[in-house]
């Protein structure tokens, strides 16, 4: 039997702070991994997926100013792409297990599961720890319809090794408003259905609706209310069902994905054979980050049904308090800042703190300010239809309580509203400030 201070399963952000953090401080560290050093967002998330938009941020820009200065629109070529993007992803496991290695922390590759509260069987080792971190994050939902294993994932999409001409995204998220931009300007047909009213549901409405706009525009096609039941192979074509209003409409298509959602992957674990209470949202845990019923084990990212969302930043907040506890004992409570949010599509959507819902349900006094300002120079220079805001504002003490953008450099601007917000700067104090011009930030006076 081998035995650690510290065992952590998974090594995305959450976990690699975790362990990188507890190794320093001196403690006998272990890590597994049953997939490649890294996690989703560096190797099968938002890392590879910024590089290939990267190319269609070009392609969109210059579209936008054609006859503008601009004459000719440059070709994308997906093969270059994904090429460019699999030397970031190659990069990082071996990056990683060097710098494990350079730490004196010991590194498996395979999966884990408990058989007490503090025992683990790693592969074909038995592991014992003081404290055992899960940080396993989160994988796609399985379709549990007929043919739902014949739809691809999002980490598949990010390795195609050519784009199909016709691809059905199943689920109304970011992830398949995300691809499927991405494949539409890349000359794909592109299809998304969704079982909702609404996709995007947690984002402000009345910006969502913009997106939506947008992405008919860029020739998406949008399916709601559609809830698909059944996927079949016909040659080289799929033929995905979906049941709408009582009645079955069939769509044909090259490629299906699975954008349905993500749980966490903790139901692997064996749980129970630890006392570790979990629900399909996560692994309940304290403000500690610890189980609530095993104080040996501690819990950071997606793996967590904590308040925290499922973001990379957040999960390295989380991978750091966790770290920080086992160190020193439960000395620091987990405390969420403002969280923004990006839906990385073209235009960009934004959001950080509260939608009006929310504040509505809060019984919070509020204001709102909501305007779509194509008109304004930035948009106009930029040549962009779509840029608009929807700000919140607290009557009574005058300070921001949420920001909704869509349009140009949204995904940079929600972050000062996110300062903003957690500094609770007074509107009058940001109205007043001097930004530099002309830039996007220095809109965000008049959006108060």
């Amino acid at each position: 039997m081998k035995k650690y201070d510290v065992f952590v399963i998974g090594s995305g952000m959450a976990g690699m702070t975790v362990a990188n953090k507890c190794a320093s401080s001196g403690l006998k560290v272990g890590v597994t991994d049953e997939l490649p050093f890294g996690g989703t967002c560096a190797l099968r998330g938002c890392d590879p997926k910024k590089v290939i938009i990267g190319a269609t941020e070009v392609r969109d820009f210059a579209m936008r100013l054609k006859g503008k200065g601009i004459d000719t629109i440059p070709d994308v070529n997906w093969q270059d792409v994904m090429v460019f993007k699999q030397s970031f992803v190659d990069a990082m496991p071996p990056k990683i297990e060097k710098g494990y290695k350079h730490s004196g922390i010991d590194t498996y590759h395979t999966s884990a599961r408990f058989l007490s509260k503090n025992t683990l069987m790693v592969g074909t080792d038995t592991v014992q720890a003081d404290k055992i971190v899960i940080a396993t994050g989160s994988k796609p939902r399985v379709l549990d319809f007929e043919g739902g294993n014949l739809a691809l994932s999002s980490t598949d999409f990010l390795n195609l090794k050519e784009l199909p001409q016709s691809l059905l995204f199943i689920g109304g998220g970011y992830i398949a408003f995300e691809f499927a931009h991405i494949a539409a300007r890349f000359g794909a047909n592109v299809t998304i259905v969704h079982r909702g009213k609404r996709p995007l549901e947690n984002f402000e409405q009345d910006i969502v609706n913009h997106l939506i706009d947008a992405t008919k525009e860029l020739g998406i096609k949008l399916v709601l209310e559609t809830e698909v039941s059944k996927i079949r192979k016909e040659d080289n074509n799929f033929l995905v069902t979906g049941i709408s209003k009582g009645k079955e409409i069939t769509y044909q298509t090259e490629a299906v994905f699975n954008s349905a959602g993500r749980p966490p992957v903790i139901f692997d674990l064996d749980l129970e054979k630890a006392n570790i209470p979990f629900s399909k949202k996560g692994i309940t845990v304290n403000e500690y980050l610890q189980s609530t019923s095993n104080p040996n084990v501690y819990v950071g990212g997606d793996a967590a049904d904590s308040r925290g969302l499922p973001l990379t930043p957040v999960a390295v907040m989380e991978g750091h308090i966790v770290a920080s506890n086992i160190i020193k004992g439960n000395s620091k409570k987990v405390n969420y800042p403002p969280m923004p949010s990006v839906v990385f599509t073209l235009p960009t959507m934004a959001a950080v703190g509260l939608t009006e819902v929310e504040a509505k349900t809060q019984k919070i006094d509020y204001q709102v300010n909501y305007n779509k300002v194509g008109n304004w120079f930035n948009a106009e220079r930029l040549n962009v239809k779509e840029y608009a805001f929807k700000t919140i504002i607290d009557r009574k003490n005058q300070s921001i309580l949420g920001a909704h953008l869509i349009g140009p450099n949204a995904e940079e601007t929600i972050n000062l509203f996110a300062l903003a917000i957690k500094t609770k700067m007074e509107v009058n104090e940001l109205r007043t400030m001097i930004f530099t011009y002309p830039t996007l930030s220095s809109d965000i006076p008049h959006m108060l």
